[in-house]
């Protein structure tokens, strides 16, 4: 199982398209909020408890200072991917990206890019893939699709000018 968490709901659109890409392939996750802040101790708990109640990979998204993914990576073994979020108090997205991204060393953040939750949910599946075949096949097709996505833009592109390359 994956979990999704955020910092508060108003990340919630954005950790949706997480949520919405594990339930494409069909992989179990949860989502609640925790906050590093507002809720430290839920967040402790929520962290040492994450591995007992069998998730395999947590998804952190925070915007601002963005403390939830090094915090929750600091309380447990599981892999933790980060998604720093650009919030309304941000200036510009990076306080989020630099906050998640540059973890001191022994305790490591995947990060994806800004508002990245997609990607999330997708490495979140390679993680779980890698010792699941059923994941890795469901990935395997769903990169199958994207190729075949740009192969149409291709042919269209033909359409309307002839002079494109092969």
């Amino acid at each position: 199982m994956v979990s999704i968490i955020m910092g508060s709901q108003s990340d919630l659109p954005i950790m949706q398209q997480a949520a919405d890409f594990l339930k494409s392939l069909e992989i179990p996750y949860e989502l609640t909020v925790v906050s590093a802040h507002r809720t430290p101790e839920r967040m402790f708990d929520y962290a040492k408890s994450a591995k007992n109640r069998g998730v395999k990979v947590i998804i952190a998204g925070a915007g601002g200072a963005a403390h939830l993914p090094g915090m929750v990576a600091s309380c447990t073994t599981l892999p933790v991917i980060g998604v720093p979020i650009l919030s309304s108090n941000s200036i510009d997205g990076w306080d989020s990206v630099l906050s998640i991204l540059q973890m001191p060393s022994g305790i490591p953040v995947a990060t994806v890019a800004l508002n990245g939750a997609t990607n999330a949910g997708i490495l979140a599946a390679k993680i779980l893939g890698s010792s699941d075949e059923e994941i890795s096949t469901k990935l395997e097709n769903y990169q199958n699709s994207l190729k075949e996505k740009v192969l149409g833009t291709i042919e269209e592109i033909k359409k309307t000018h002839p002079n494109s390359f092969d």
